[in-house]
């Protein structure tokens, strides 16, 4: 098989199919994978088709190659690119495949230090990094997080080291809150407390948070988030739901004169706009330093590793142990 390559044919139905080795585009590069990281988000929605809006059913086409969390060596440059890359090991968007393509604006080499797997993450670390610079997070202030999959683990560790406290996360699942570090300055919670926004000033002297980080999908869950705000207060909607809210805009919004904030991934600024120098590439370099200096870890998050070749296995464990499943990297 020349260049083995993981498609979604269908609702839940993963093949591993050749296809042939690309040629980069003007500004592009290619990579052979090293490793890569199945996305317990976009890609589970894309593969179990349960996803009720018309933007996710713009994006369930088939086939389709997945993934976008790939780290490997570029072994090709396109026109306009330096030759130097040849060789470097690079985090990119390319897809789950044994080459692919990736722009080289947006690509970003790995610290020595830093093993392949751990650089996967970087692709979800800049979903939640915008996120987090989208809600102006800042020290001092106290900021609820709901739900630790995986941008919400890192998101968790990241409002430490931009000084928000307290920090406190909701997941009802045991086994994603036993993954987050020890820190005095986090509270983790399993939603279950009688009253959770009294639980929240009770342990806050007395206030309510001045941000709420929305990262389950769940829509059935959102409307009850902004309760917990301050007035005034800012509500981060880093998640892609895959159905409808229904949201009293009077009640939950205006009442308490709330700011909503979207941050998809792809709101990122584009390279050379000025006054907007957090570019994805940038925030990929900033994560990847956090992994080489060890101020970020994300070791506790990869539950299992797969051959490539054991794709199909690889999503229907994921599919069928969300609850007890994180990281699930393929090994090239």
């Amino acid at each position: 098989m020349e260049n083995p390559s993981i498609v979604l044919q269908g609702v839940e139905r993963i093949e591993v199919e050749g296809s042939a080795i690309p040629k980069p585009s003007s500004g592009e590069v290619v990579v052979k994978t090293i490793r890569s990281l199945i996305s317990g988000g976009t890609e589970m929605t894309l593969y179990e088709g349960k996803a009720e809006n018309p933007e996710w059913a713009n994006l369930t086409t088939y086939p389709r190659f997945m993934g976008y969390s790939n780290v490997g060596e570029v072994v090709e440059v396109g026109e306009g690119v330096d030759p130097c890359w040849i060789g470097r090991r690079v985090h990119s968007h390319g897809a789950h495949r044994a080459y692919t393509t990736a722009p080289a604006h947006s690509m970003r080499e790995l610290p020595g230090s830093v093993l392949d797997e751990h650089g996967c993450f970087t692709t979800l670390a800049k979903v939640a990094m915008n996120g987090l610079r989208r809600g102006q997070v800042t020290w001092g202030e106290s900021v609820g997080i709901f739900g630790l999959g995986i941008i919400g683990q890192l998101a968790a560790r990241l409002c430490l080291i931009v000084g928000a406290r307290p920090v406190f996360v909701i997941e009802p699942s045991q086994f994603r809150r036993s993954l987050l570090p020890d820190d005095a300055r986090m509270q983790v919670l399993s939603g279950a407390q009688e009253d959770l926004s009294a639980y929240i000033q009770q342990h806050n002297q007395g206030r309510k948070l001045d941000v709420v980080l929305e990262i389950t999908g769940n829509p059935e869950v959102i409307p009850s988030e902004p309760l917990l705000l301050r007035e005034q207060g800012r509500f981060v909607m880093i998640s892609s739901p895959r159905g409808a809210s229904l949201f009293d805009f009077h009640d939950l919004c205006n009442r308490h004169s709330l700011t909503i904030i979207g941050s998809h991934g792809f709101s990122h600024p584009q390279p050379g706009w000025n006054g907007a120098p957090w570019t994805s590439g940038r925030h990929g370099e900033l994560f990847l330093s956090l992994l080489a200096t060890g101020e970020v870890d994300v070791g506790p998050l990869v539950s299992r590793r797969f051959s490539y070749r054991d794709a199909t296995d690889a999503y229907a464990y994921l599919s069928a142990n969300r609850a007890n499943t994180l990281g699930i990297i393929l090994e090239w």
